[in-house]
């Protein structure tokens, strides 16, 4: 392959493979020539991605389509609720929930016969109408993708196809044209922030390492997602890896470090075989390694594969398990800009802050500082999922409301039920009622509500999820994931979690709301690190906002959403009861009385709550309470 050694060899590269991306662009379209892309993100990889694309490629070719159709992969759409997804170039037909078997139909109907395949394509669930391109579908409507600009358009295993996409060209820009406190000026400028969770401002961070003397400097990337729910990096790494591989290089000239680590949990298969691909081809282009683009500048990069530690996402613990030692976090200061990897000056950033980074000195500061509110710039992306309609991979400009999220973007509650309650920020994060649902997304908006904006997953829960039982599942997370190194994580959040175990059992009482809500604020005051301080935000603000649901747990022994299995009760109704036996003979423990043609009745001192009698009751006899 060719070695690039100056910004013009660069932009003969991308002259040369702009082609692979005119289709899907609309800006270069030939006649009777198409172009088919198939989602390759996890989800759908899943769901037989793979062997679709393989199935295009041997009917395009059993067709005799070869000059005029071709078949690529793609990283993920974000619509991952209706996937396996296809797109057909330039027409932008987006067909759903495809299988290998459609297939052939697609290739002999639209590819051959020129007619849309009418069942595959996505029908709106409010109108009930048939959308043809992904401009049509409200899903789309009001994202803005930055961070996700090449992920369900470029091939992300050919770096040709990035750099046709505008890639390196920043990082030409840099090493050619800027010395790095220019660059670390217009980071700041552009007013990007962390998008791992603390929102610190991504060119200050840089300014410390780069003020530090150090005979060795570092750039970590951190790939160790690990809220509930989330696959925002993961999407990222897997759709377009050159995009964070091109952000580190930029923020180890800023800051003079030669050497950067991707820290990535093994969890992640895809991402990490995509990331070695990526790696492998910008070392054979001259892109990493010694002397990028005759700069002078030395700067390559390898892949560290992390256990799955939820407390490895902190960036000291990260540092820690990346030397080999237990994954536990540190005093601070020194901050890592001080003294990070091997006492040495070290930048940690998320995998969604350095996707960012290239475009800022593509398309400029200002350009991007001109997106978001006055101090949350840019856009941020979110994994939506729970009880939503349109679960998915979404990019929205900072400062866009939880209305718009959920109801524009997301779709709706799943199921017609009433929107109860949004979790952000993870574990870290908290629940916001729908009092809020016209909330800036943004970080100050939302810790003044009692949530934050972590590293984007979004949760969101219907009236049939209880609260408290919401609380105790994070709680439950945060005391599996906590490394133990100090006292109040390791030991007063499993008494919390003892506490609201008690509670969804009916056995809890009044005094244990108080000693829940003092934990949880003596816990937020003195535990070590970011994990241990924010782990009581799930239970403070269910108990703000939804202390009824407490208070009929523990003075009813009552759970309102039915939710909590040792507090319901199944109940045959007598005058719907026609006495089939159909229910006795499915309980698996007896509790059932009664013959033939005659109401039955549940012993409650007997049954197991387990819902086998309402399942197989066809006449709505059995009630849940």
């Amino acid at each position: 392959m060719l070695d690039i050694k100056t910004p013009q060899q660069l932009t003969d590269v991308y002259e040369q493979y702009k082609h692979l991306l005119g289709l899907r662009l609309g800006t270069e379209i030939t006649p009777d020539t198409r172009m088919v892309l198939v989602c390759g993100g996890t989800g759908c990889h899943a769901s037989d991605s793979e062997k679709i694309l393989q199935k295009f490629q041997q009917a395009i070719k059993d067709n005799g389509l070869e000059e005029k159709v071709h078949a690529s992969m793609a990283g993920c759409f974000g619509f991952c609720e209706k996937g396996p997804i296809v797109k057909v170039f330039p027409e932008d037909v987006f067909y759903v929930q495809v299988k290998p078997s459609d297939v052939d139909e697609i290739v002999t109907q639209h590819l051959v016969g020129g007619q849309r395949v009418e069942r595959l394509l996505y029908v709106d669930p409010a109108t009930d109408e048939k959308k043809e391109s992904s401009d049509e579908i409200s899903f789309y409507k009001l994202q803005k993708r930055v961070a996700l600009r090449n992920c369900g358009l470029i091939n992300p295993e050919k770096i040709e196809e990035y750099i046709a996409a505008g890639g390196y060209q920043a990082l030409a820009k840099v090493l050619t044209e800027m010395i790095p406190e220019q660059v670390i000026d217009t980071m700041k400028k552009s007013g990007l922030r962390g998008r791992g969770g603390a929102g610190f401002s991504t060119g200050k961070k840089w300014e410390f390492a780069h003020g530090y003397a150090g005979d060795e400097k570092f750039v970590i990337c951190n790939a160790d997602e690990g809220d509930p729910g989330a696959f925002m990096d993961r999407s990222i790494m897997e759709g377009d890896s050159n995009s964070v591989i091109e952000g580190m290089c930029i923020a180890g000239y800023a800051i003079g470090a030669h050497q950067g680590y991707v820290y990535i949990r093994a969890e992640y298969p895809l991402a990490v075989k995509r990331l070695q691909i990526a790696l492998d081809q910008a070392r054979s282009l001259g892109l990493l390694g010694k002397n990028i683009f005759n700069s002078g500048f030395d700067f390559d990069i390898q892949i560290r594969l992390g256990a799955g530690a939820f407390v490895c996402g902190e960036e000291t613990a990260l540092i820690h398990s990346l030397q080999g030692m237990r994954g536990e976090p540190a005093t601070k200061p020194p901050f890592p800009a001080q003294s990070g990897l091997w006492g040495k000056p070290t930048i940690v950033n998320n995998v969604e802050t350095l996707a960012n980074v290239p475009v800022v000195f593509q398309k400029g500061a200002d350009w991007y500082s001109s997106i978001g509110t006055a101090t949350s710039k840019g856009t941020k992306v979110f994994a939506l999922a729970g009880k939503i309609n349109n679960v998915g991979l979404v990019e929205v400009p900072m400062g866009t409301t939880l209305r718009e999220i959920i109801y524009d973007i997301g779709g709706g509650i799943k199921g017609g039920g009433e929107f109860k309650a949004a979790q952000t920020g993870g574990p870290s994060g908290g629940c916001i009622p729908a009092q809020y649902l016209d909330t800036p997304i943004d970080y100050e908006s939302l810790a003044s509500i009692g949530s934050m904006m972590g590293s984007g997953g979004m949760i969101i829960m219907s009236d049939h999820d209880c609260m408290v039982n919401i609380a105790r599942f994070y709680m439950e997370f945060i005391v599996e994931e906590s490394c133990g190194r100090c006292a109040p994580c390791r030991i007063g959040n499993k008494r919390m979690l003892e506490i609201l175990t008690r509670i969804t059992e009916g056995k809890g009482t009044e005094d244990d709301l108080v000693e829940l809500h003092s934990l949880a604020e003596t816990i937020m005051d003195t535990s070590l690190c970011g994990l241990g301080q924010t782990a009581p935000n799930p239970v403070l603000s269910t108990m703000k906002y939804f202390m009824n649901e407490y208070e009929a747990h523990v003075r009813e022994k009552r759970c309102p959403a039915g939710v909590c299995q040792k507090l319901l009760k199944y109940e045959i109704l007598p005058e719907k009861c026609i006495g089939c036996t159909s229910c006795a003979r499915g309980c698996p423990v007896g509790c059932i009385s009664g013959t033939v043609k005659q109401v039955h009745v549940i012993d409650q001192s007997k049954c197991i709550k387990c819902g086998a009698c309402m399942t197989r009751c066809k006449f709505g006899a059995v009630v849940r309470n």
